[in-house]
């Protein structure tokens, strides 16, 4: 079993039938039921969630993935490390949730499926594995 993490921007395509690779293979792992989720992810999803109804309905799926826990402290650090050493070597991240984001990929060894270049920065300074179509 090959598990993803799938950032939110994925997801906001995924949501919106936008039609690409990226959305194409959320969707069969979805059915695959390998698909992982952090808790940044979940907030930054959530909240951009209009009706109150959706919002439930999509908390609730979140809940059936598996959910990668680390303590916040130590992920909170470990983004901050992972900013910093990037900093060092002239690239800044515009989101500091992204390191939060790649902090758990990098953690727990996943690709991280995504649609934002602020990963493909950390990925070429860093251990963070993504998927490319």
């Amino acid at each position: 079993m090959k598990y993803r993490l799938y950032d939110t921007s994925a997801w906001i395509d995924f949501r919106k039938n936008v039609a690409s690779a990226l959305t194409n293979q959320l969707d069969e792992d979805l059915q695959d039921n390998l698909v992982c989720i952090c808790p940044v992810i979940i907030q930054e999803v959530l909240q951009g969630i209009r009706e109150d109804a959706d919002f439930e309905a999509l908390k609730e799926d979140f809940k059936a993935l598996k959910i990668l826990q680390l303590e916040a402290t130590e992920v909170a650090i470990g983004a901050a490390r992972l900013y910093r050493q990037l900093r060092k070597k002239g690239v800044t991240i515009r989101k500091p949730n992204d390191c939060l984001i790649a902090a758990y990929a990098i953690h727990f060894g996943l690709e991280l499926c995504h649609n934002d270049v602020d990963f493909d920065h950390i990925a070429a300074h860093t251990d963070l594995k993504i998927w490319k179509p």
